[in-house]
């Protein structure tokens, strides 16, 4: 099939259209579509992830026609064919390389000093967790490997060494010497001695240690202060008096930090950070949980070009200050999960003010279990059309009158999940409101109790009204990407089949609801056929015949959960393996009728299958990674 009469490009203007996924597939239809899926618009950005196999000496010589690309290479060792890929990296995309990583992997010095003097345009080097590389101490010892290594790496904007047990002084010197133009620096998950130096036993001082320390760390900033813009000490012990000596570093102008897991961080030390630090745009403090609200009133004080807080799991941190927070006009992302006290009454009181006020596209309050619905009705009304991400899991007080509110006034919303909120019922979903009980006086008879009361189920003539109304179902949120819908166990196939008809939805979480079948499992291939996650733990009722309806239809599918259906056979499998070919995630686990041959089976004729658990399908103990 050839489409001369249409020219190139026009036809790359068509395949933008696509999903990267479909525009694969129509590159295929002929010469002409290939020459358009080639366009330089498809190729901006572009990064490609593999192991290490014989195939990927192929690719990468074929990847030299592209004219920039980035590299994630896993798995690889000291073998021979481990240097061979690195080699053929170096000779085919030296210098039109953007970016590498190389995760899972276990090479040596020699591996690596045979690519990065040849990655002359790199501009992103990521080297999480290779151990290996650092071991020794001898990493770039030799005066001629860095000067080779600081002209190739003289442009690295951003450098990864997260995870590393290894890393001392000395290799960190004399790899960061080679990287004289840094803006982004991740050391999260390294030993780092701030303020104590377990090797020599006793406090950090003159002299190299056999960790990265404070004032080798601090040396680093005042020396890159003037382009440095983003630092992950994440997970480390860094200390109040650590955090303090940084943020006070001459010149240095932070944009992004994350302190993710820094338990030992105090109020006092965030408010140094935040007078002396008040460029900051990015700041995470989750798990630092002697925070308190007094951290909340410093960032809002003195960070007035915030655009993203992170307070998850800072238990301490009340609905105080929540208020001034809600007056930087800059904020865009505010996660306040698991913060147990916050109860959104501040919020609603800040968004309240005159402006400016901030604009918030994602709000995160799961597992706060003092929201409740008049918090949620409020900040639906005041977020309107900004907000895209909204995050209410186990808010478990929630009911369908939440759900009337996000339908009503949020309608640009991209991510929803409510998993775990109970109370929410068919009612909610499709918009309707229950039919209320009869509430006069009865003589002679005792009052219900609670758990006697039953919902009223959702009737034909009901759905006939939904049809005929113009109310605020689920529905309106046409543009919804992500749903999650888990635990919410009063939903059955009639709300089910009704709303969930989203052409854009890409992940849906349906697990642990009892009341569904094959019904909802086939009307959700039908209307979201983009699906690419789907969850199905503990659905008792979805069986084979629902597989077999459903998953011709979902050609995208890549993650696929079903735990503990008890519906489900090896028939699934062989329907798996006809019809998912892009599949990369399975979970079969406790299902009694799979067994593991068939799942050994499906693993030979899925090649892009990476990882399947089957934990005691048929009766057997048996996880298989791969």
């Amino acid at each position: 099939m050839e489409s001369p009469h249409l020219p190139t490009e026009i036809i790359s203007y068509i395949l933008s259209y696509l999903h990267v996924t479909d525009r694969k597939e129509a590159s295929l239809v002929c010469k002409s579509w290939y020459e358009a899926s080639q366009d330089h618009q498809f190729q901006k950005n572009a990064t490609f992830k593999f192991p290490v196999s014989t195939s990927s000496l192929d690719f990468i010589r074929a990847l030299a026609r592209r004219p920039r690309c980035g590299l994630i290479i896993s798995h690889l060792d000291g073998s021979s064919l481990s240097r061979q890929i690195l080699l053929e990296v170096g000779l085919h995309l030296g210098p039109r390389l953007d970016s590498l990583a190389l995760p899972g992997s276990s090479i040596i010095e020699s591996s690596l000093l045979g690519v990065l003097p040849h990655l002359t345009s790199l501009r992103k080097l990521d080297l999480h967790g290779l151990d290996s590389l650092f071991m020794s101490g001898a990493f770039l010892s030799r005066q001629e490997h860095r000067q080779q290594v600081q002209k190739a790496l003289g442009n690295l904007e951003e450098l990864d060494l997260s995870d590393l047990r290894y890393l001392s002084d000395l290799s960190f010197n004399r790899l960061t010497s080679c990287t004289p133009r840094l803006r982004s620096l991740a050391l999260a998950g390294c030993h780092i001695a701030f303020e104590f130096d377990p090797y020599r036993g006793s406090p950090v001082g003159s002299g190299s240690s056999a960790l990265v320390s404070l004032r080798n760390l601090l040396s680093l900033l005042q020396k890159q202060a003037s382009t440095l813009r983003s630092l992950d000490l994440s997970r480390t012990s860094i200390t109040p008096e650590s955090l303090r000596s940084i943020a006070q570093v001459p010149g240095l102008r932070l944009e992004d930090l994350s302190l993710h897991g820094c338990k030992e961080l105090t109020d006092y030390s965030m408010e140094i950070l935040c007078k002396h630090q008040n460029g900051l745009k990015t700041l995470d403090v989750r798990a630092c949980t002697e925070l308190t609200s007094r951290t909340v009133l410093a960032v809002a004080t003195d960070l007035k070009e915030l655009q993203s807080l992170s307070l998850s799991q800072d238990w301490k941190i009340t609905d105080k200050g929540l208020t001034e927070l809600m007056a930087l006009p800059c904020l865009r992302t505010l996660d306040l999960s698991e913060c147990l006290h916050v109860s959104g009454a501040d919020l609603v009181k800040g968004l309240s003010s005159p402006q400016p006020r901030a604009q918030l596209q994602a709000l995160s309050l799961r597992n706060c279990s003092y929201i409740r619905d008049t918090a949620i009705f409020s900040l639906a009304q005041l977020l309107g059309s900004n907000l895209r991400k909204l995050d209410l899991t186990s808010c478990v007080y929630l009911t369908d009158i939440s759900v009337h509110a996000i339908a009503t006034y949020l309608p640009a919303l991209v991510v929803l999940r409510l998993g775990w909120c109970k109370e929410i019922s068919d009612w909610g979903l499709l918009g309707m409101v229950e039919p209320t009980k009869n509430c006069e006086p009865r003589d002679k008879e005792p009052p219900s109790l609670p758990f006697q009361e039953k919902p009223r189920l959702v009737t034909d003539e009901d759905l006939g009204a939904f049809r005929d109304q113009e109310g605020a179902s689920l529905l309106a949120l046409r543009g919804l990407q992500e749903l999650d819908l888990s635990a919410c166990s009063k939903l059955t196939d009639t709300s089910i089949t009704q709303v969930l008809r989203f052409a854009d939805l890409q992940r849906l979480s349906l697990s642990m609801l009892p009341e569904i079948s094959d019904d909802s499992l086939v009307s959700v291939a039908l209307h979201c056929r983009n699906l690419t996650s789907l969850a199905l733990n503990l659905c008792p009722q979805i069986s084979d015949q629902g597989m077999a309806r459903a998953l011709p239809l979902l050609h995208r599918l890549q993650h696929l959960f079903m735990a503990c259906c008890d519906g489900v056979t090896n028939e699934t499998l062989s329907i798996i393996a006809l019809h998912c070919d892009r599949l990369r995630t399975l979970d079969v686990s406790m299902c009694k009728d799979i067994t593991v041959h068939q799942v050994e089976l499906l693993q030979s004729r899925l090649p892009f299958l990476e990882k399947v658990q089957c934990r005691f399908a048929n009766g057997a103990d048996f996880t298989m990674v791969l």
